[in-house]
């Protein structure tokens, strides 16, 4: 099952900064997923460690236990569960003002593999106050089809990303960053389907497997910004726009306080909504059995929008001084998500073909880990 979650996870992937390596750290995490009739859970671990002065290695390891039956999953199968794993292994080399970074990850389930190579370089300038930072990701997966030991698909993917972060005033900091992705193979999903109008159909409607493009180019540009208050609280905001070559316009819009109190306590809250409309080969309801070239029907390409709050809490419960700092944090992360679309339909819904209730859901999002320095 091609599974991506939505889930962000707090320990991800380091973005390479200029003129210093990253932190010595162990993050363990667990995270958990409810929404739409699919609950995702697992575990996830991660350390990085400096081998010298100039170069830090990291490895990391997550786990996704996938329970499904949405909307997709009743309409046209049954239920399934399944475990998705991927590890990850990164070096970061520092030189002077510069950084390179190489990482390599690894996704794995019963019914798809990825590999994903990702490099870095971060240059500083103008005494720090301005980081620079050019990108480039390969990844090829393969698909395969559960009951199907004939079907096989590929994709390759490649993105190239640019990156620019300033620091304006004493206060102030700023990023703009662009990412340009290019994706080429077997792009849909095996098993969902897309739905026609069928009147030898007792329920009106027929279904047939979905046809997408082989090529997908999107492109993506970011701004973000983060103001220190005096007293000690931060404010922080971005916006985000999405465009691709299947006629998807999307836009992310962000808002976030972070405020430290006593000694120990950090809370930190976000607002965040998206809002897309829908690929050009995408609809509801078809007129008649393969009435395009290609058909869609996943609801993640209609038009929709998300939004939410983020909420999250950490204590440091250890924080030691000296020859041997050492310092620890418990951290409690809790998101809620409302979706909403404008042209994906209930089909267990009543009414007639066509008119079925449009499908919403909410979703919950826990994450709850605990980082060491070392």
């Amino acid at each position: 099952m091609m599974w991506r979650t939505g889930i962000l996870l707090i320990i991800s992937a380091h973005a390479a900064i200029a003129g210093v390596l990253p932190e010595e750290r162990a993050d363990a995490l667990y995270h958990y997923y409810d929404g739409g009739g699919v609950e995702i859970d697992g575990p996830s671990l991660l350390v990085r460690k400096s081998v010298s002065e100039k170069v830090s290695v990291s490895a990391s390891y997550y786990v996704d236990s996938i329970s499904s039956a949405s909307i997709d999953v009743l309409t046209t199968a049954s239920r399934y569960s399944e475990e998705r794993t991927q590890w990850g292994l990164g070096v970061d080399y520092l030189h002077e003002d510069t950084t390179l970074s190489v990482g390599f990850s690894n996704s794995d389930e019963n019914d798809y593999r990825a590999d994903t190579l990702n490099l870095a370089i971060s240059q500083d300038i103008f005494n720090g106050l301005t980081t620079i930072t050019l990108g480039y990701g390969s990844g090829s997966d393969d698909v395969s089809k559960r009951g199907d030991p004939v079907f096989s698909g590929q994709i390759k993917r490649h993105a190239y990303r640019a990156g620019i972060t300033q620091v304006l005033t004493r206060n102030l900091l700023m990023s703009l960053n662009y990412e340009a992705i290019a994706d080429e193979g077997y792009l849909n999903n095996p098993y969902r389907q897309v739905r026609y109008v069928d009147i030898n159909e007792a329920s009106g409607y027929g279904w047939q497997g979905e046809v997408y493009p082989q090529t997908r180019a999107s492109n993506a540009v970011a701004i973000r910004a983060r103001y220190h208050l005096p007293y000690r609280a931060a404010v922080s905001g971005g916006y985000r726009f999405f465009t691709d070559d299947w006629g998807i316009d999307a836009h992310t819009v962000d808002i976030g306080y972070v405020q430290p109190w006593r000694d120990r306590w950090m809370l930190d809250i976000r607002y965040r909504f998206y809002s897309q409309n829908a690929a050009d080969f995408y609809a509801d309801l078809f007129p008649y059995a393969d009435a395009q070239n290609y058909m869609g029907r996943d609801k993640e390409l209609s038009k929709f929008q998300s939004y939410g709050p983020h909420i999250g809490l950490s204590y440091t419960w250890l924080d030691r001084a000296g020859d041997r700092p050492l310092r620890s944090t418990v951290n409690l992360f809790l998101d809620h998500y409302t979706y909403s679309y404008d042209d994906f339909r209930d089909v267990s819904g009543s009414g007639p073909v066509g008119t079925e209730p449009l499908y919403d859901f909410d979703a919950n999002v826990l994450q709850f880990f605990v980082s060491l320095w070392f």
